[in-house]
C-alpha cells in the first residue's frame, strides 16, 4: 500500500495549498472591510484638503462627505458582522473539502483506467529492467495460445457467395484428392482453391500434405505458404505452429519475404517490437517496391517504431516496377501470329504470371490482368477460380476489389 499512501499524501498536500490560497488569497491578515474603512477615511481627508484649497466647491464637498460617510457606516457594519460570525467561512470550507475529494477520487479513478497496476493487489507494476523485460517477452511467447485455440476464438469470415460452378468443381477436386492422397498437383490446386473460398483450415491441411509429399525437397516458399494459411485461419495471429513453419522457411531461405514479414509480426505479438521493427525496416529498404509485403509494412511500421522507442520517418513510397505478364501490346502482337504460336506465347506469359501471383502475391492490377488473359484464352473455368481467389484476397479493399471485378466483367464472367 506504500504507493497509494504516498499518492494520497501528495494529493492532500496539493489540496491544502489550494485551500490556503482560497482562504487567504492576497490577504494580509485583516478582513476586507477593515481595508475599506482605511480607504474611506483617507478619502475624507482628501476632500477636506481639496475644499481648503478651493478645488472643490463647498456644496459638492458636503455631498461627497455624506456619500463617504455612508460607505464608512456600511464597512463598519460589515467588519463587526465578520468578527462575530465565524460561520461565514463555511461555504469556502465546503468548497475546499469538495475540491480535495475531487482531486483524490479523480486521480484514483484516472489511474485505474490508464495506469499499469496489478488488478488483484492494486499495486503498480515496477519498472522492469531490460533483462526482466526480455524474460517476460519470452514467457509470453512460450505460453501463447496454440493454433487450435486461436482458431476457436476467430470469428468466421463474411465472404461473398462463391460461383456455383466453382463450388461444383471444388467438390470434384476434393473427391479426387481423397482418392489420390499422394497426388502432389491435386493438393496444390486444393490448397490454393480452398484458400480462395476462405476455407483456410482445409487449405493448410492440404498444404501440410504437400510438405509431407515433398519431404526434404519442400522449399522455403512451401513452408511460408503453410505458415500464411495457418495465420489466415487464426485471424492474423502467429501461433507456435505457424512460427515453426516460418523458422523452417527461413532456415531454407533467410531472404524469403513473406516468412520475414510474418516472423516480425510474431515478434511484435510477443513483446519484441524492437526486433520486429528492425526486420521490417530492412525489408522496406530491400524492396522491391511492388512486393506484396511492402504495403502492410508501410501501414504498420510507424506504430512499431513508436513501440520500439525509435524515432522513425516513413520514406516516400517508391514507384513500383512495370507490371509483368501479358500486356495489351503483347496481345496485339500475338494476333499477327499463327493460332498455335499465339496460344503458346500467351499461355507461357499467363503461366509465369499465375505462378508468381500464387507464390509471391501481387497488386490488384496484376490479378486483373491474369483474369483478363484467361478470358481471352477462353479458359473461363480457371479464370473463375482466380477471380474467387482475388476476391478473397482483396475482400477488405473496395478499390482493389472493383479493379478485379471490372476485369471479370470484361472477361465475360459477370458478377
Amino acid at each position: 500500500m506504500t504507493f497509494w499512501i504516498i499518492t494520497a499524501a501528495l494529493t492532500l498536500a496539493v489540496a491544502t495549498i489550494l485551500a490556503r490560497a482560497a482562504l487567504h488569497g492576497r490577504d494580509t491578515g485583516e478582513p476586507p472591510a477593515a481595508y475599506d474603512l482605511r480607504v474611506y477615511r483617507d478619502q475624507l481627508k482628501e476632500i477636506e484638503r481639496d475644499t481648503a484649497r478651493g478645488i472643490i466647491a463647498p456644496e459638492e464637498a458636503e455631498r461627497m462627505r455624506a456619500e463617504v460617510a455612508r460607505r464608512i457606516l456600511a464597512a463598519d457594519a460589515a467588519l463587526k458582522s465578520s468578527a462575530t460570525s465565524p460561520a461565514a467561512k463555511g461555504p469556502v470550507t465546503a468548497m475546499i473539502v469538495l475540491s480535495a475529494l475531487i482531486l483524490v477520487g479523480g486521480a484514483f479513478a484516472l489511474y485505474t483506467r490508464l495506469g499499469a497496476y496489478d488488478g488483484e493487489t492494486l499495486q503498480p507494476y515496477g519498472d522492469l529492467a531490460l533483462k526482466d523485460r526480455l524474460a517476460k517477452a519470452e514467457e509470453v511467447r512460450r505460453t501463447r495460445p496454440a493454433q487450435a485455440e486461436a482458431e476457436a476464438q476467430t470469428p468466421p469470415l463474411d465472404l461473398p457467395a462463391a460461383d456455383p460452378n466453382f463450388v461444383t468443381l471444388m467438390e470434384r477436386l476434393r473427391d479426387a484428392v481423397t482418392k489420390r492422397p499422394d497426388d502432389l498437383q491435386g493438393h496444390v490446386l486444393l490448397a490454393r482453391n480452398e484458400a480462395a473460398l476462405g476455407n483456410f483450415k482445409a487449405a493448410y491441411t492440404a498444404q501440410s500434405r504437400i510438405l509431407a509429399i515433398k519431404g526434404d525437397e519442400a522449399s522455403a516458399q512451401d513452408y511460408a505458404d503453410y505458415a500464411d494459411l495457418l495465420i489466415l485461419a487464426a485471424g492474423g495471429y502467429v501461433s507456435p505452429e505457424a512460427e515453426a513453419a516460418l523458422a523452417a522457411a527461413l532456415t531454407r531461405d533467410d531472404k524469403n519475404g513473406p516468412a520475414r514479414y510474418y516472423y516480425a509480426l510474431m515478434l511484435s505479438q510477443t513483446g519484441r517490437p524492437d526486433r520486429a521493427f528492425r526486420i521490417w525496416e530492412t525489408q522496406l529498404k530491400d524492396g522491391p517496391a511492388d512486393a506484396p509485403w511492402i504495403a502492410p509494412i508501410r501501414q504498420q511500421i510507424e506504430e512499431m517504431a513508436f513501440r520500439a522507442g525509435v524515432h522513425f520517418t516513413l520514406p516516400p513510397e517508391a514507384p513500383a516496377a512495370g507490371l509483368p505478364g501479358p500486356t495489351g501490346e503483347d496481345m496485339k502482337n500475338a494476333a499477327q501470329m499463327s493460332e498455335a504460336d499465339r496460344q503458346q506465347m500467351i499461355r507461357g506469359m499467363v503461366e509465369r504470371l499465375s505462378d508468381r501471383l500464387a507464390t509471391e502475391g501481387g497488386t490488384p492490377e496484376e490479378w486483373a490482368r491474369l483474369i483478363g488473359a484467361l478470358g481471352v484464352l477462353g479458359d473461363t473455368e480457371r479464370a473463375t477460380a482466380i477471380l474467387a481467389e482475388a476476391r478473397t484476397k482483396f475482400a477488405a479493399q473496395p478499390e482493389a476489389l472493383e479493379t478485379v471485378n471490372a476485369a471479370a466483367r470484361q472477361a465475360g464472367l459477370g458478377e
